[in-house]
C-alpha cells in the first residue's frame, strides 16, 4: 500500500496509478470546463432550457431557447471551454502524470491539442446531433461528450504524445 501511495508523489507510476492520476487531473480540467461551460450557457450565451437538470437542480431562471439556437450556442461555448479545459489538462499532465520528451515541447503541445480537437470534435458533433434530433438536454449531452473525450484522450496521450 505504501508503494502505491508513493507513486502519487512521483512521476513514475504503474499503469493503474497513472490512470488514477490522469483521471484526477482530468477531473480538475473538467471542473474548469464545467464551471465555465455552465456559466457561459447560463449568463453569456443562454443555452439552458427550463427542463435542463442543472436548471432544475439549482432553480436557475432561464429564458426559453429553441433547440436550433441551443445547438449553435452549445458549439460556441464548447469552443471557448475547449481551450481553457485543455490548457489546464496539459499543464497538470506534464507536471504530474506523463513524462514529456517523446517530442519537442512545441510538437508535444500541438499533438496534445490535435488529439483533444479530434476527441472534442467527435463528442461535440455527437452532442449537437443528440440535441437537434433527439431533444436531449444540454447537461446530459455535455456528460456524453465528456465520457467520449476521456477514453480517446487517455489512450492517445499515453501511447502517442508522452513517454507513457
Amino acid at each position: 500500500m505504501k508503494h502505491i501511495i508513493r507513486q502519487f508523489f512521483q512521476r513514475e507510476a504503474s499503469p493503474f496509478v497513472q490512470f488514477i492520476k490522469y483521471a484526477l487531473c482530468g477531473g480538475m480540467a473538467t471542473l474548469v470546463d464545467i464551471v465555465l461551460f455552465n456559466f457561459l450557457a447560463w449568463k453569456v450565451f443562454p443555452a439552458l432550457g427550463p427542463e435542463d437538470p442543472l436548471v432544475r437542480l439549482l432553480g436557475l431562471d432561464v429564458a426559453p431557447v429553441d433547440d436550433l439556437t441551443r445547438e449553435h450556442r452549445y458549439y460556441i461555448i464548447k469552443v471557448i471551454t475547449f481551450f481553457f479545459g485543455n490548457l489546464t489538462a496539459y499543464i497538470l499532465n506534464v507536471l504530474w502524470v506523463f513524462k514529456p520528451g517523446r517530442h519537442s515541447r512545441l510538437k508535444e503541445i500541438l499533438l496534445f491539442y490535435l488529439v483533444s480537437i479530434i476527441s472534442w470534435g467527435i463528442g461535440t458533433v455527437l452532442g449537437g446531433m443528440l440535441i437537434r434530433f433527439l431533444g436531449w438536454e444540454t447537461t446530459v449531452v455535455y456528460l456524453v461528450n465528456m465520457a467520449t473525450s476521456l477514453m480517446i484522450n487517455f489512450v492517445c496521450r499515453k501511447y502517442i504524445i508522452f513517454k507513457g
